[in-house]
């Protein structure tokens, strides 16, 4: 029998809750259920009021992944949705994780959680920007910290903070506040820098997906910043071989970085690390972190939510 728990009122079905979904290390939907509650804070803080895409393994990282942007049938009438019209359907809505209830509910199907850089409500208005570091082999997350600091230095010149966490698999996300831009523009700006740190780091980084071109390389993914894209939310469990998160990370340790394996965090390792640190990507959430895209100005404008 499915039991059955009480979370803010509403009646949620976990289901097996011994069952193993990361063979590697033993770890089990019931522990997936437990991490996700104990980051709830920080992930409702960082996913709060933005569309969400699930990545589904029901059956564990060796299982069959699917990805999924509409509520899966049996999605109960309480947890809530937002339009987010698509060409190949008009009427199409997504997920809002919006309380613990609704992000238990959605830990049951076992998932990754992925945003897109704009809030419900306001498609296409990006109030961040993600650049993706991932590395072609050999180079590993060593070489992707090398530039994620020339980066930092390069957003820094232009009036933007950015804030690291790993991907949870092999590369880094940075990410920006922004002052509210369309989403077009910050492509475009994402790509100009992507191409600037080629020009400028040639051996180090590339900024075409082109796999040819990416041995030895971090290649600065900038295609997440369309509208359409979404990108691994802060503190997400990732569907990899070990339980390993997509975990916000500190400047210091950006730099201490020597390892391939320097900054893999487990589930395991995230409470312990929220206790001595803090949310280290909660400037995100802070509205006076944002800053305006250079050449786009500041207040009311093209920029601007109403």
């Amino acid at each position: 029998m499915t039991p059955i728990t009480l979370v803010e009122g509403r009646r949620i079905a976990l289901s097996n809750l011994d069952k193993v979904l990361y063979p590697e290390t033993g770890f089990t939907k019931g522990e997936v259920l437990h991490y996700y509650a104990t980051v709830a804070g920080p992930l409702l803080a960082h996913i709060h009021d933005r569309p969400v895409s699930f990545l589904r393994y029901p059956d564990g990282p060796d299982g069959q992944l699917f990805f999924t942007k509409n509520p899966p049938p049996g999605t109960p009438d309480w947890v809530r949705t937002t339009p987010v019209p698509r060409s190949e359907d008009l009427s199409a809505a997504q997920v809002v994780v919006a309380d613990l209830a609704t992000l238990m509910w959605s830990a049951n199907l076992v998932v990754e959680f992925h945003t897109p850089q704009w809030t419900a409500g306001h498609p296409a208005l990006a109030d961040r920007m993600v650049l993706d570091l991932d590395p072609g082999p050999p180079a590993t997350v060593v070489e992707c910290c090398a530039a994620a600091l020339w980066l930092r230095q390069r957003l820094a010149a232009d009036g933007l903070h950015a804030y690291a966490k790993t991907s949870g698999s092999k590369g880094m996300h940075l990410a920006v506040p922004l002052e509210p831009a369309p989403s077009e523009r910050v492509s475009a700006y994402a790509k100009q820098l992507a191409q600037e740190a080629e020009r400028e780091l040639p051996e180090l980084i590339v900024h075409r997906m082109a796999k040819a071109l990416r041995p030895g390389k971090v290649f600065v993914d900038h295609s997440q910043n369309a509208a359409a894209k979404t990108t691994a939310a802060p503190y997400t469990l990732r569907a990899r071989a070990r339980p390993t998160v997509s975990a916000p990370v500190s400047w210091a340790e950006v730099e201490a970085c020597r390892s391939a394996s320097a900054l893999v965090f487990l589930a395991d390792d995230i409470a312990p690390r929220l206790a001595r640190d803090g949310d280290l990507f909660a400037p995100l959430t802070d509205p006076e972190r944002a800053r305006p895209l250079p050449g786009t100005g500041t207040g009311a404008g093209a920029g601007a939510r109403p």
